[in-house]
C-alpha cells in the first residue's frame, strides 16, 4: 500500500468511529515502522508519527513474525473481507461512488446481523462498550501531506520546490531543510522544528516567490531577478548591453523565461570588465540579430573586443544569413596556418 493510502484509511477509519483510538497496533509496513528491532527502540515513519500524534494515539506496533499478537485483528478483517466479497460478486458497479454507497448499506446489515452463539451484534458491542473509549476527534481532520527532503536554504533565504521559491528565516541559510507538501500548504521544518507555513502556489506558476517578511534581515535589499532589474544593470554597463538584454527579453513569451539567459551575459561583468562586456556586446549586434551567452562569452574568451575585430567567418551562420546558433567560427588564416 502506498504511503499516502496507507495514512488516509487511518482518517477514514477515525471518521467512521466518531473518535480515535488511544492505540495502534499494526504490523510492521514500511509506511508505518521503518525498523523494529529486537533490540532497541521501535522507528517510526515521519508521517505515520505524524498522524497518530494529531489524533493523540500511541503506535504499539506487533512483534516481527508474531501474528498472535492481534490474531482478532487478522480474523475479523478476513471474515468482513470474504463476506463483503461474496455480498458483491453479483453486482456490477458503474462508478466508484456506486460501489461505496453499496458497501456502506451492506456495512449497516452487515454490523447489525445479531451474533450466532452470544447476546447483541458488532454495531451494539461497538456502541455499548468500545464508543465510550474513543479519544474525541481534533477540530480538523489530519492533512495527508507529502515529505521531500534535504533542501537547501539559498543565500537569498529561500528554499526551491516545483520550480517555486519559498522563504526560509534568515539563520538557516545555507542550512539544508526538508518540506511538508499538502494540498494547499507547504510547511518547512529542521530536523523536528517547523520554521514556517507557506500557501502553496498554483502548479502553473513557475519561478515565483512567496515571502514571509519576518523571514529576511531587516535591513536586507534582496529582491527577486525581474526584467526591471536586469535592465536596470544592463544600463549601467553601456547602451549596447542594453540592447542585448532588450531582445533577450523580446525573443520569450514571458518575461520569466529571458531572466536566467540576460543573468548569463550580465555575469560576465564579474569576469571581465563592464567596458570589455559592452564592447563585445557591441560586435555581436554586427553580425548575430539577437545575440546571447553563446555569442559573447567567446568574443571575451578569445580576447577579439580588446582587439576590436570579428573573425572573417564570424557573420556566416547559415546559407541565409541567419543565426542557427553555431557560434563564432575561427576565420580563414586560422586553417590557412595549420600544420605549418
Amino acid at each position: 500500500m502506498a504511503q499516502n493510502s496507507w495514512l488516509r484509511a487511518h482518517v477514514a477509519m477515525y471518521e467512521w468511529f466518531g473518535g480515535s483510538t488511544p492505540r495502534l497496533v499494526c504490523d510492521n509496513p514500511k509506511t508505518g515502522v521503518i525498523a523494529h528491532p529486537r533490540e532497541g527502540e521501535v522507528v517510526l515513519n515521519d508521517a505515520y508519527r505524524g498522524l497518530a500524534e494529531h489524533y493523540s494515539a500511541a503506535v504499539l506496533p506487533g512483534r516481527v513474525r508474531k501474528p498472535k499478537d492481534k490474531p482478532s485483528a487478522e480474523n475479523t478483517v478476513w471474515h468482513a473481507t470474504m463476506a463483503l466479497a461474496g455480498a458483491m460478486r453479483d453486482h456490477q458497479f458503474g462508478s466508484l461512488d456506486e460501489l461505496r454507497t453499496a458497501i456502506r448499506a451492506w456495512l449497516v446489515e452487515y454490523n447489525s446481523r445479531p451474533f450466532q452463539k452470544r447476546d447483541g451484534s458488532r454495531l451494539s458491542v461497538f456502541e455499548g462498550e468500545e464508543k465510550p473509549l474513543l479519544i474525541a476527534l481534533p477540530p480538523v481532520a489530519y492533512e495527508v501531506m507529502d515529505w521531500v527532503y534535504s533542501r537547501r536554504v539559498q543565500a537569498n533565504s529561500h528554499v526551491a520546490y516545483a520550480r517555486n521559491w519559498y522563504s526560509v528565516p534568515y539563520a538557516y541559510v545555507g542550512s539544508t531543510v526538508d518540506l511538508r507538501i499538502g494540498a494547499n500548504t507547504l510547511e518547512i521544518w529542521h530536523k523536528n522544528t517547523r520554521l514556517c507555513t507557506h500557501r502553496l502556489l498554483p502548479a502553473s506558476a513557475s519561478n515565483k516567490y512567496s515571502t514571509n517578511g519576518a523571514d529576511l534581515p531587516g535591513k536586507t535589499m534582496w529582491k527577486p531577478w525581474d526584467r526591471k532589474r536586469c535592465e536596470q544593470w544592463a544600463n549601467r554597463i553601456g547602451p549596447d548591453c542594453a540592447t542585448v538584454i532588450g531582445k533577450l527579453f523580446a525573443m520569450e513569451r514571458l518575461d520569466e523565461q529571458a531572466v536566467d539567459p540576460a543573468l548569463a551575459v550580465l555575469r560576465l561583468s564579474k569576469r571581465y570588465s563592464a567596458q570589455r562586456l559592452e564592447n563585445a556586446c557591441s560586435l555581436a549586434l554586427q553580425s548575430v540579430a539577437s545575440p546571447r551567452y553563446a555569442h559573447i562569452g567567446p568574443i571575451l574568451e578569445s580576447g577579439q573586443d580588446i582587439a576590436g575585430e570579428i573573425p572573417d567567418d564570424a557573420g556566416d551562420h547559415g546559407a541565409d544569413g541567419g543565426d542557427d546558433g553555431a557560434g563564432w567560427v575561427r576565420g580563414g588564416d586560422y586553417y590557412a596556418n595549420m600544420g605549418r
